[in-house]
């Protein structure tokens, strides 16, 4: 996510790494807890014989865990793609299908308010433990359970209960109509009660899931991630490697490097200045996603509570610029909260180009003369950050700029409501499922974001903005489009966050050496259903 953009835990109230992290960035970062002797094997894939995938990936694991209840950082939630599964599961590649994975097929639509899944036969955790509908709804419960302060529960509001059926069979109530019923429960990975509660702290730093791929190595200590094949496995997408060696390389000359000299075979977050170079020898794919740069203003005091300073901002931005300058072409200024590839994008009423004309006489007819801006230092984002400053300087404002690492960023103004007047960050909550409501939800419906970040909740356009996201989920097809569009209108007028622009993911990989991997518009990378050569 270049990290999802974080959210705050229960676990000594630490911040997920910013996301996009949110993908990103989307994320603040849990404490990463290292692991023993016991939980991790020092000799990572050196002691797992056969084919072996190996790739470079640009996140740290910083102070982030993998529990699937709680992480939102990149490495993290990328890991798990591999290890954990829901009773349905979204691929990160190509169009995003869902399909079942813990459950036996799609979840059986019974009547409005009622649906049910049954059980893949044979499924076993990789303790070797058997899934049993009980670890289900314990799964459902610790998500929902508000002391758990999950981000995750602000995905799955239509849930009423989970409850078992019998031994095989899970009953899903719901609130109200919901017509994303099967995408939207793949955010909940299904974890066996008796492991998660026994030990939560060792839990997170190594969890247990069901999917192709078990962690042995969590990067604690060796700066690597390392993975085995679960034999045990019996669901759709079996491991097609024998283990996988994810290194963890920030830096990105290193890894570059790394796969020119063929140490691995693919890698994340390729720089757009080496593209070219870097196609010289091997394959490089830049693949346009939701993945975001926004802005996010403190709505909740001045300057930034008057919604004409907000649309100001905006106006002041010379976006077409900070692409082709910053970026080489790699992103797509905002004309919606969604990108133009979307299959459910339109183009929202208000689409922000330079105009300093405007910005400034919405500055004149406020009084703003001076603001507080606060960046992330992740490095693509320093690249787009100085040419901010400078369109706000020239539409007359004086800027106070400062930049920190992500996870202090949010440290910062989660700590103190009057810390901030505007924050540009990352973010990719589409990491989570491909439909608009889940993105939306992400920075419009958490608490997090909008009582905690923005200060926006209870105003007048919050409530507007809950009661047409809340609407849209009821309905389908075209009548479910319109509502959407009213939403995306909405949010382009009064802007509590907002994207500047869409980025393209770029991922180099070596075409030689791994059969059916695909780049994905995610953040992160994905070894379903890849083999090596």
């Amino acid at each position: 996510m270049t990290n999802l953009a974080p959210v705050t835990s229960r676990r000594s109230l630490f911040k997920l790494a910013g996301v996009m992290g949110a993908a990103a960035a989307v994320a603040g970062t849990l404490s990463a807890c290292g692991t023993s002797p016991s939980q991790r094997n020092s000799g990572g894939a050196a002691n797992v014989p056969g084919p072996t995938i190996k790739a470079a990936i640009s996140y740290e694991l910083g102070t982030n865990g993998f529990d699937p209840m709680t992480t939102t950082a990149a490495l993290t939630v990328a890991a798990n793609w591999h290890t954990m599964e829901g009773l349905t599961e979204i691929l990160p590649t190509g169009d995003r299908q869902v399909y079942a994975a813990l459950g036996k097929e799609l979840p059986k639509k019974v009547n409005p308010l009622t649906y049910e899944v049954t059980l893949r036969d044979g499924a076993t955790f990789h303790n070797d433990a058997p899934v049993t509908t009980d670890d289900v709804v314990y799964s459902f419960e610790r998500v929902l359970d508000p002391a758990n302060n999950s981000l995750y529960a602000s995905f799955i509001t239509f849930l009423d209960k989970v409850e078992k059926k019998d031994d095989k069979t899970i009953t899903i109530k719901l609130k109200q109509p919901f017509s994303l019923v099967a995408e939207r429960i793949a955010v909940v990975k299904i974890v066996p009660k008796a492991a998660a509660t026994a030990d939560p702290k060792a839990f997170d730093a190594n969890p247990i899931g069901t999917g192709p791929y078990k962690m042995i190595d969590n990067s604690a200590t060796s700066k690597e991630v390392v993975f085995t094949k679960f034999e045990g496995y019996t669901g759709p997408r079996p491991a097609k490697a024998n283990s996988m060696v994810w290194k963890v390389m920030p830096d990105d000359a290193t890894r570059m490097n790394a796969l020119t000299s063929k140490a691995v075979s693919a890698i994340d977050l390729v720089p757009d200045l080496s593209i070219a170079t870097l196609k010289n020898t091997s394959t490089v794919e830049s693949v346009q996603g939701f993945s975001l740069l926004f802005a996010m203003f403190n709505c909740g005091s001045a300057p930034f509570d008057n919604v004409r300073n907000r649309q100001g901002f905006l106006w002041a931005l010379d976006m077409e610029n900070i692409v082709k300058t910053a970026y080489l072409g790699n992103a797509t200024p905002a004309t919606s909260f969604l990108q133009e590839t979307h299959p459910n994008y339109h183009r929202a009423s208000n689409v922000y180009r330079l105009d300093v004309s405007k910005a400034k006489a919405l500055f004149a007819a406020t009084g703003l003369k001076s603001i507080r801006l606060l960046c992330t230092d992740h490095a693509w984002v320093k690249k787009a950050t100085p040419i901010i400053k400078s369109n706000l300087e020239a539409a007359g404002l004086t800027v106070d700029f400062t930049e920190k690492k992500s996870a202090d960023v949010y440290t910062t103004i989660d700590a103190d409501p009057k810390a901030f007047d505007a924050v540009i960050a990352p973010g990719d909550p589409s990491v989570f499922g491909p439909d608009p409501d889940i993105a939306l939800r992400w920075w419009y419906g958490s608490d997090t974001w909008t009582d905690k970040r923005m200060h926006w909740k209870g105003q007048d356009s919050y409530k507007q903005v809950q009661t047409l996201m809340n609407a849209a989920t009821k309905l389908t097809g075209n009548a479910q489009q319109k509502a959407w569009n009213e939403v995306f209108d909405l949010v382009s007028e009064v802007v509590p966050l907002y994207p500047l622009f869409h980025r393209k993911s770029t991922t180099g990989f070596d075409s030689d050496t791994l059969t059916g991997f695909k780049p994905i518009a995610l953040t992160g990378l994905s070894f379903l259903d890849v083999a090596t050569k």
